[in-house]
């Protein structure tokens, strides 16, 4: 028997019921559990995420280095098109732009209370540098 039964990415939030809607649909997932403090979700594809009240949470700068990278998370996609369409239509926003025509192997978004996030067409097979 596993000591450790599940693990979660918390995000603190002012409005984690809100945080918790975009990420569900993000993930085509639901949510599994809630109190008054606390949202949990699961995605179609098991990532489990935790949203957490705080009401002094500070949303990241990045890419700015004041108060920069606190969390990341990174998500593979089929199509970054798309789902950047869909981010776009949740309340996320893009954070960097890229000048070249055509489609990017990873672009870097924030979620509605500032979380950044990377979406990659493939995953990742090393570290990135820098």
């Amino acid at each position: 028997m596993p000591l450790v039964k599940a693990g979660f990415v918390v995000l603190d939030c002012a409005e984690p019921e809100k945080l918790a809607v975009f990420y569900t649909q993000l993930l085509e997932g639901e949510q599994t559990d809630a109190s008054a403090n606390l949202v949990e979700i699961r995605g179609a594809d098991g990532t489990r995420m935790a949203f957490r009240r705080d009401m002094n949470a500070t949303p990241p700068s990045w890419p700015r280095p004041e108060n920069s990278l606190q969390a990341h998370l990174d998500f593979v996609v089929d199509d970054l098109d798309e789902a950047e369409r869909r981010i776009v239509g949740l309340g996320g926003r893009p954070l960097e732009a890229k000048e070249a025509p055509g489609p990017y192997e990873e672009r870097g978004y924030a979620d509605p209370a500032g979380h950044s996030f990377t979406l990659r067409r493939v995953a990742a097979t090393a570290p990135k540098q820098g």
